[in-house]
């Protein structure tokens, strides 16, 4: 009966297996197409590492359809600023076409002026075609391998031979390659690569200008004449005329469509990522070695003195951790505040874990753009249950009563923080007029994230929490506080919380670089398998370095832990901010001041959010360190 059993089971998993072998995520799923069918080329922002505000692809005078049509963008696209829109750049599938011609504009003042600045700038073009970006193929010289550039750059700059007069030269003319992967059987195609080469080419032609009859003499398909080169630039001044042009190729590739990506995700640095990891865990494992010798050795070892000392008369005499068993568990002082910023932690962790481990199954793929900011958005409003009643059993436990009270300081304290540097920072880019800025309909659908759905689950999270049984600590506190002695040096509390911060920040500096890389210089970052394992090794690092202060601290009889276990792992924050401030100086080429504002303005937030978290981690191992110690030791 059992073999029966076990057959029949095996027989249904074997079913599961045969009918789920193809999901595919909404919007991602791939499409096919057939000779002949229309492939219609979107165009998305303009970007620039060096202002870092991003404009839409119509902010600059290029030949527009009649009709601008707006794709639909989720939550995390708007944040972004993309504005992914139509143009006139239409392919037919598997039909190379050679010098067709998109139109004709001729510059004023203005928009020659406009050109300038975006080259200058060096703002590149984004485009997408059936859902994959625009990239400009880059042969690396030292090795046998291809680098990939998302977007083309606007124009250069450049000066004719035998002058030193610097002038500006606009891509007019773009010669596209789309890779396909082709189904034998059906004939049908897969699109697996979108890649361009722009040209700048001052083009001429005979007569006068008709669109549809117009032929050019520098770019000519009966003739088989197209550009290869940019002998004879086209120049951007007041009256001149540019004629926009393409080419397209299509070659046919054994890349399928499901490793579409892999050519924009490779990492050709992935020893500098295990190096990380390996720095990380030596000192995962340094402290890992004091903080066993502390629980198995000294701690032990006291333990079992300070028991014997009870049935003798040395007892009157204790001395170490164990003397301020009366006080180590009084309230701290602003213990409400600790308790808000104690359940703000709690809903970060839970956002940061939960979104990483969708990251790591695949669900936010870049291909699903917008779908990371989109996740750890709505997770961290679904989190606000976590908040609240974390925040409120705490509360509880310091006697308190008034647990609604500290549901909406939980509920609005962080958000209101950052929503007040947000909205600067916002009506800063929209005074640039930067599709950066976010609309006034996407800030309500973040305001009613806020007060429609966070805050009434922190107060459900508070209610729960605060019906139950308040925790009991595991020894008395004395009426009157005992005074704190005189500390050594290095025992101050500012300089020991400074020096806390140092091993947490050291066990994540050197991932820090690839995100921040990725998130300035508009690259991709998807290795969330290197950063899942860097998050256990900081969780890891600020809980060891916290329990291995406090210990010295309780030592020391300084009982006032509370606060400094929060800030001890909570200042790695102030070393994130100061690298993000070197990386700023020594990697970014930022001049304008606005673009400066928006750098340190975004950077603040993220290191408020560290800090925030880091220090709710060495908060709860502080928390479950004394709280194992104390109820190790008879007290009478």
């Amino acid at each position: 009966m059992a073999f029966l059993r076990s057959l029949v089971f095996s027989t249904l998993l074997l079913c599961l297996f045969h009918t789920a072998y193809c999901f595919y995520l909404p919007g991602v799923a791939p499409q096919d197409f057939y000779k002949g069918d229309i492939l219609q080329v979107k165009v998305n922002k303009l970007t620039s590492t060096k202002t870092q505000l991003p404009y839409s692809y119509y902010s600059l005078p290029y030949v527009a359809p009649k009709k601008i049509q707006d794709s639909a963008e989720n939550l995390g696209e708007v944040l972004r600023g993309d504005r992914i829109e139509n143009s006139l750049y239409v392919f037919k599938m598997r039909e190379p076409q050679m010098c067709n011609i998109v139109g004709k504009i001729k510059l004023d003042a203005k928009n020659a002026k406009e050109f300038k600045e975006k080259i200058n700038d060096e703002y590149r073009v984004n485009m997408i075609l059936d859902n994959l970006p625009l990239v400009v193929p880059i042969k690396r010289n030292d090795q046998d391998s291809t680098v990939y550039q998302l977007g083309f750059h606007v124009g250069l700059k450049g000066q004719y031979t035998g002058s030193k007069e610097e002038k500006h030269f606009i891509h007019n003319h773009l010669a596209f390659t789309v890779k396909y992967h082709r189904d034998v059987q059906t004939e049908s195609a897969r699109i697996v690569g979108f890649e361009v080469k722009p040209f700048s080419v001052k083009h001429e032609y005979d007569g006068k200008w008709d669109e549809k009859k117009t032929r050019l003499t520098t770019c000519d398909p009966h003739a088989k004449h197209t550009v290869v080169n940019n002998n004879s630039p086209q120049e951007v001044e007041e009256n001149k005329e540019i004629i926009f042009t393409y080419d397209v190729d299509f070659q046919e590739s054994d890349v399928k469509w499901a490793s579409r990506w892999d050519a924009y995700l490779l990492m050709n640095d992935d020893q500098i990522h295990w190096f990380s990891i390996v720095n990380s865990l030596m000192i995962v494992l340094f402290l890992s070695g004091m903080v066993a010798m502390i629980m198995l050795r000294t701690l032990y070892r006291d333990i079992a003195k300070y028991n014997e000392l009870e049935t003798q008369e040395e007892a009157q005499e204790e001395t170490g951790w164990k003397l301020v068993h009366g006080d180590v568990f009084r309230p701290p002082n602003n213990s409400d505040l600790l308790c808000v910023y104690v359940g703000t932690g709690v809903q970060f962790f839970g956002m940061i874990l939960v979104t990483m481990i969708f990251a790591i199954l695949g669900f936010l793929s870049p291909s699903n753009r917008g779908g990371l900011m989109t996740a750890m958005l709505l997770v961290w409003v679904f989190m606000g249950i976590f908040a609240g009643y974390s925040s409120t059993r705490l509360y509880k436990m310091f006697k308190g009563s008034e647990w609604k009270k500290i549901a909406l300081r939980t509920a609005t304290l962080f958000p209101a923080i950052v929503s007040v540097i947000f909205f600067i920072l916002n009506t800063l880019i929209w005074g640039q007029k930067s599709s950066g800025a976010v609309p006034f309909g996407t800030m309500f659908a973040l305001v009613f994230l806020w007060f429609g759905i966070s805050v009434p689950l922190v107060f459900v999270g508070s209610y729960i929490g605060f019906k139950k049984p308040a925790i009991e600590n595991p020894v008395k506190t004395n009426k009157i506080p005992r005074q704190v002695p005189e500390q050594a040096w290095y025992m101050n509390p500012a300089f020991s919380v400074l020096i806390g911060g140092i091993l947490p920040f050291g066990a994540v500096f050197i991932e820090l670089f690839f995100i921040l890389t990725s998130i300035w210089l508009n690259q991709f970052y998807y290795i969330f398998g290197f950063l899942f394992l860097v998050f256990i090794i900081l969780v890891v690092t600020c809980a060891e370095i916290t329990i291995v202060l406090c210990y010295f601290q309780l030592c020391s009889e300084d009982y006032l832990w509370w606060w400094r276990s929060y800030l001890t792992s909570g200042s790695s924050a102030l070393y994130l901010f100061l690298y993000a401030t070197f990386y700023f100086f020594t990697k970014l080429e930022i001049t304008k001041l606005v673009s400066a504002i928006f750098y340190f303005g975004y950077m603040l937030i993220a290191s408020y959010a560290f800090f925030v978290v880091t220090g709710t981690i060495g908060f709860y191992a502080c928390f479950w360190f004394t709280r194992l110690i104390y109820s190790s030791v008879k007290i009478d």
